[in-house]
């Protein structure tokens, strides 16, 4: 079950909509404002959820998410991308790296309240999610 989300992004903006959001949802949501803070803050305390910008000054997404999957505890920890790319080489890229899936900006609040929610319902069930 999620409870809580490391939401990173290099926009304040952003991540205010990110935390307000999932924290209406009821989720505990920690705010991380680039890939170098994001992953100081992943390996500081575990969490359920992670969703990362991709372009970010530091280290952009995907080194993100293949430094946490380099990580036991995050191996299977759900990580989505948050982006403006929708090519599949973009998406074959973060496939790579272990993105479990990505959200296209600009963002619909609403779509990520029912994406987080699947996900939890998945992992709860024992369901892989694609």
């Amino acid at each position: 079950m999620i409870k809580s989300i490391l939401a990173i992004d290099d926009s304040a903006a952003m991540r205010q909509i990110l935390s307000a959001t999932l924290i209406t949802a009821g989720y505990d949501v920690t705010v991380a404002a680039d890939g170098i803070e994001g992953l100081e803050s992943a390996l500081a305390q575990p969490f359920d959820l992670v969703l990362t910008d991709q372009h970010m000054p530091g280290r952009n997404g995907l080194e993100l998410i293949v430094a946490l999957r380099g990580n036991p505890a995050y191996r299977a920890t759900p990580i989505l991308v948050l982006t403006t790319e929708d090519g599949e080489p973009f998406k074959d890229a973060a496939r790579a790296a272990g993105a479990t899936g990505w959200i296209e900006k600009p963002l619909d609040p609403e779509l990520l309240t029912e994406l987080v929610a699947a996900l939890s319902d998945a992992q709860q069930h024992g369901q892989a999610f694609d």
